[in-house]
């Protein structure tokens, strides 16, 4: 079987791909990137690379061709337009190189009355594949625990969590996790041939509160929960880039909309998923 990543230079595609690699031999994974020049690495490790770009179908096609499952990492786009014709792109290319399997990545905030600038596109992806024709699974990430980590300097400067989601929780994942998950749904067939929609989440969610007290104890410091209005959160985050993208989705958060939890991840691995408390504790440096 040949198994091929998209984004495999990303943040979770090179956690994808370390976690394929304990399940079938380097030889049958093809990593996908837009930039060969970042992929040098595993190249020297015996990988195949092959260059794509979500624009070029034709290129794709060539990228796709002898390939038996594809693990679909989208770009990092907020347009959704723009994400849903990468796909469809993906897709006419996975007809014509003749590829059967797909493993599509997606997110938690995929509900028609999700106000996430890029629920859109994530509602619209199961839909579309059931008409497709493909052996397909979409596996939907809660929120990255990841960012959490960097994130924590800033919390302690202002003692307290800020996300404009009221007394709402929110559930998360890590990206190793996924990772692990993704990898292992791949490459056991019962697990990716029949349409399957699973959400990987810790197996408890977190209110803010509960949250801020994880982060006071993992790191020494008060943290507490004063929520600014979603205008102010896009405000203080515009500057980044992402702001007002970020405060569309904590307002889905404060509806209620981002709270999902799932044994899927159990289903799939056969353990449990990392806890929130663990996590911080193994990943915080002081």
């Amino acid at each position: 079987m040949k198994y091929m990543i998209t984004g495999a230079t990303g943040h979770l595609g090179q956690k994808v791909v370390a976690q394929l690699s304990k399940l079938t031999a380097k030889q049958n994974i093809r990593l996908g990137v837009h930039t060969p020049a970042k992929a040098a690495h595993f190249k020297d490790k015996g990988y195949e690379i092959a260059a794509i770009d979500y624009q070029d179908v034709a290129k794709m096609t060539a990228a796709f061709t002898g390939v038996d499952v594809l693990i679909y990492i989208p770009s990092l786009t907020y347009d959704v337009q723009g994400r849903i014709n990468e796909f469809e792109n993906s897709l006419t290319a996975m007809e014509q190189a003749g590829v059967k399997n797909l493993v599509d990545v997606s997110f938690i905030a995929d509900q028609y009355n999700n106000p996430f600038q890029m629920a859109g596109y994530y509602a619209y992806l199961p839909a579309r594949l059931a008409s497709s024709g493909l052996q397909y699974a979409v596996l939907k990430n809660a929120l990255y625990a990841d960012p959490l980590i960097p994130y924590l300097p800033e919390l302690i400067e202002r003692q307290n969590v800020i996300y404009p989601i009221g007394d709402q929780a929110m559930s998360f994942i890590s990206r190793q996790d996924s990772a692990e998950a993704i990898a292992n749904v791949a490459v056991k067939p019962y697990l990716r041939d029949h349409g399957q929609n699973y959400l990987l989440s810790m197996e408890q969610n977190y209110n803010m509160v509960e949250l801020a007290h994880l982060m006071t104890q993992t790191t020494g410091k008060q943290i507490g929960y004063a929520p600014v209005t979603i205008q102010k959160f896009a405000d203080i985050y515009r500057a980044e880039g992402n702001g007002d993208e970020l405060a569309s989705m904590y307002h889905a958060a404060a509806m209620g909309l981002m709270d999902g939890v799932t044994r899927d991840f159990r289903h799939i691995t056969g353990h449990a998923p990392q806890n929130m408390e663990s996590f911080l504790k193994e990943n915080y440096q002081h």
